[in-house]
């Protein structure tokens, strides 16, 4: 058999969201990277549609905002398809309506023109990590073999992930016990329907600007059945949805139609030596509110900048290892908020009297803005150790700064892909001598918060690549310890 060779830094398995966001994140890091993909062309599936705030943050400091358009924007999102308001202190608050399809094709096309390589109509068939490079081979068309020789392998390659099986990752959690049809119809008209719980199940109807719409049912007391690759037929989907709202859709010409269960699965480890995980690889979970696309962007986010360092050698491979402490752990949080929410949402009349006691809930303001920031991504705070601080860990705060004699946002003083220490004091001047050996990484930025700002009352921050805060404080103390370990050793 005939057999071509790749040799590359990192080789990311999966062209979908979340594989080409992590190839942009890397060739932005300077990093060379291979995408290796089992499709011939991008999905056409439509299915997540949202995008969250924290979101359209990341995207906003890598300038893809633009490409995106002016997309629909729907502050009310849900809980367990209980209505709850998103809004939160951010850049883009809320939740923004973006087709799957869009996403995908805005990140290919970043992560291209930054010299990302991608190989479609290429699945993998053996994967070997020696402990100082991956080899892998990934059967081509036309019967040839694709042998790929690179320093890093990330799988992101979905729920039923290749990589996965092959390298027999552990993936402890529940399969799926119920589960929602759904199906993009065109040519019918039906009534909308938010989160209508019947009699006899559930039922979502919206329609969009195009004149599609999307059905989304469960029968109440139904249970999940084995479906390869989430496949659903559009009579099944037709027969539930009459049974459950008397309506009869069948004159429609189905789009898309599928079917996803309440699974839930988390890897015990994201990083398995130089075998990586991120999205839904690495975490199953019911797609509730655009949820799992989300998480898996973020994930890529988080990682991104960190392997690009290791790869620089800049950084240690330690570094990689906190890419599973801080995403596990979020991962963690979102899957158990998941859980609770598939409860909610396919329980029958036994989750009635819950469901009133949460509205009501969500009526007091704190209860709204923890749930809020749960489901936003804006709520995420690492651990990166150091002395305490507001600031410390958490994504820098949603604002305005006056720097270099124009104002900017705080999403555009990470945009170059590095790390910022920002002097907040007022008295420019040089920075200070302790980041002399890490200028290569880090700039130095003289800034004036905006009034009312939370920066103000903070010397100086420094900002992750990924815009989280890694050390804050009036003087240097710590400064060398933080530098250290999120930038590596200095020069």
């Amino acid at each position: 058999m005939a057999a071509d060779a790749l040799t590359t830094d990192v080789v990311v398995v999966g062209a979908g969201p979340v594989g080409m966001m992590l190839a942009g994140e890397l060739a932005h890091g300077g990093v060379g990277v291979v995408v290796v993909e089992k499709r011939r062309a991008p999905s056409t599936e439509s299915r997540a549609s949202t995008l969250h705030a924290r979101t359209m943050e990341i995207l906003d400091s890598r300038s893809l905002l633009p490409e995106f358009g002016d997309p629909p924007n729907e502050p009310r999102g849900h809980f367990g398809g209980i209505p709850l308001d998103l809004t939160l202190p951010s850049s883009h608050p809320g939740q923004w309506k973006v087709p799957q399809t869009r996403t995908e094709v805005i990140l290919g096309e970043w992560a291209l023109s930054l010299g990302a390589e991608l190989q479609c109509k290429h699945e993998l068939t053996a994967l070997d990590d020696s402990g100082d490079l991956v080899e892998a081979e990934a059967a081509g068309p036309d019967g040839r073999t694709l042998r790929l020789r690179c320093r890093y392998l990330v799988a992101c390659d979905g729920e039923e992930s290749t990589v996965r099986r092959l390298i027999g990752a552990d993936f402890p959690g529940r399969d799926a016990t119920r589960e929602l049809l759904r199906a993009d119809v065109a040519g019918i008209d039906i009534p909308g329907r938010r989160f209508e719980r019947l009699e006899h199940g559930l039922a979502i109807a919206a329609r969009r600007p195009d004149g599609v719409t999307r059905v989304m049912v469960h029968e109440f007391g139904s249970a999940a059945r084995a479906r390869p690759h989430g496949d659903a037929s559009f009579e099944e989907i037709t027969a539930v949805w009459k049974r459950v709202t008397g309506e009869d859709i069948s004159g429609g010409t189905p789009l898309w139609a599928n079917a996803f269960g309440d699974a839930s699965r988390q890897l015990t480890r994201y990083r398995h030596g130089r075998v990586l995980f991120a999205g839904d690889a690495a975490h199953r979970q019911m797609p509730v509110g655009g949820q799992a696309l989300n998480l898996g962007m973020q994930d890529a986010f988080n990682l991104g900048w960190k392997l690009a360092l290791v790869v620089r050698g800049k950084a240690p491979q330690t570094l990689l290892d906190s890419y599973h402490d801080e995403r596990h752990e979020v991962g963690r949080q979102v899957l158990a908020n998941i859980r609770a929410q598939s409860l909610l949402l396919l329980g029958g009349p036994e989750v009635e009297p819950l469901r009133d006691l949460l509205t009501e809930l969500i009526g007091q303001e704190d209860v709204r803005r923890r749930l809020a920031g749960m489901i936003s991504g804006l709520d995420v705070r690492y651990d990166v150790g150091g002395p305490a601080h507001p600031l410390l860990g958490a994504r820098l705060p949603c604002t305005e700064v006056r720097a270099r004699r124009r104002l900017l946002t705080t999403t555009h003083l990470v945009r170059s892909g590095g790390g910022v220490l920002l002097d907040l004091t007022g008295r420019p001047g040089r920075p200070p001598a302790v980041l002399d050996g890490w200028a290569d990484r880090v700039t130095a930025l003289d800034a004036q918060p905006s009034p009312g700002s939370s920066l103000q009352g903070t010397d100086r921050v420094l900002v992750r690549p990924d815009g989280h805060v890694a050390w804050a404080g009036p003087g240097t103390d710590g400064l060398a310890e933080a530098l250290t370990r999120w930038f590596g050793p200095p020069r």
